[in-house]
């Protein structure tokens, strides 16, 4: 193939993830799958409950996500007025905050968790074979690891 070639494809393969990825959220978000959140807060407290100790530094927790460190601010001061995250001083750097899981918080992400695994389940189980699945897993997971590989930005 050539560079063109080569170019068109990268292109069209990414528009094509990219409009799965979005038709697949609308979809979750009108059958309700993350109320009482919205998907955004709910991703944050998924990123926080797969993270050690519950628990990441705002930075980090703010390049596993698509908002802008204000916006994440903001965000985690909302959470944590809820009951649902903590935020606190880090130990190693008086400017820096580190964002914890509450019990509450995690309560919720499990119970908000569960529908919407089942969710996924039945849209992929409609597209997709078990085996299609596992392709699309280690493509996925490929791409992901050679793009922090090459010094891109990382996602959990």
């Amino acid at each position: 193939m050539n560079g063109e070639s080569n170019t068109r494809l990268a292109a069209e393969t990414w528009e094509s993830l990219f409009r799965a990825q979005v038709t697949l959220m609308r979809r979750f978000e009108a059958a309700g799958d993350f109320s009482p959140l919205p998907a955004r807060e709910y991703d944050v407290l998924f990123t926080l409950a797969r993270a050690p100790g519950h628990r990441m530094r705002l930075r980090d927790l703010n390049e596993s996500m698509l908002l802008s460190q204000p916006s994440m601010s903001r965000m985690a001061e909302r959470l944590e007025h809820r009951g649902l995250v903590e935020r606190c001083k880090a130990d190693d750097d008086a400017r820096g905050l580190v964002v914890s899981l509450t019990e509450k918080g995690l309560e919720l992400q499990k119970q908000v968790g569960r529908q919407h695994v089942r969710s996924i389940s039945r849209e992929l189980g409609k597209a997709l074979t078990d085996e299609e699945m596992r392709t699309l897993h280690e493509l996925t997971v490929k791409l992901r690891l050679g793009c922090q590989a090459s010094g891109g930005r990382s996602a959990p």
